[in-house]
């Protein structure tokens, strides 16, 4: 089982390393990541972010589906602008291939996505899958071998492990990672909302 453990382990620190960087600026102007829920002065002509709604479902207005969602970068790298175009400038550089996202507006081929932390902006639809995966956020998240409490246990997953999404259902979700495959709590992941069930 320590095998199991430190397999997972090690994927993590790998994938630690390539958490969003921040795009380089020259060193004669410091800039930080503009807040996701403000547009800077220069970005005036940008899209406004999505209002949130008190009451139904809101739906994205190019492809239909449910705002917000979750989807996953599907790139090795992903360029996250300030605004839906390619002549904004790049705030952030996605570097985790598989890594959850959600998508939070839509504008052509262009949709805003922000990870856990909130750090974000607008990539191109090209750079995203609907392949649903989690990133584990509990220190040391159990994999069991069935979706209830005292299943035996299959490995451990660490924090930042992403992992791909099989089923979930009544606070359980079916994952893969790092080779291994079993039930752990949804509480234990970002990337799926806590009473979401996915066949």
């Amino acid at each position: 089982m320590m095998g199991l453990i430190m397999g997972l382990s090690s994927m993590a620190l790998a994938q630690q390393s390539a958490a969003p960087q921040p795009r380089p600026t020259p060193p004669t102007a410091e800039i930080t990541p503009a807040p996701l829920t403000a547009q800077p002065a220069e970005a005036a002509t940008d899209v406004a972010a999505p209002t949130p709604q008190a009451a139904g479902p809101q739906r994205g207005p190019v492809t239909g589906f449910p705002i917000p969602r979750y989807v996953s970068i599907k790139a090795s790298e992903a360029n996250a602008r300030r605004g839906p175009s390619r002549s904004h400038r790049i705030d952030w550089v996605f570097q985790r291939r598989n890594m959850p996202v959600m998508v939070v507006a839509e504008h052509g081929h262009w949709r805003r996505i922000i990870d856990r932390d909130g750090a974000g902006g607008w990539v191109h639809h090209t750079l995203l899958s609907g392949v649903r995966t989690a990133i584990v956020t509990a220190e040391m998240l159990p994999i069991l071998a069935r979706p209830e409490a005292g299943a035996a246990l299959r490995a451990q997953a660490e924090r930042d492990v992403i992992a791909e999404l099989r089923q979930c259902r009544a606070g359980w979700c079916e994952v893969e990672a790092g080779g291994f495959r079993g039930w752990v709590t949804i509480s234990g992941l970002w990337g799926v909302d806590p009473d979401e069930e996915i066949d």
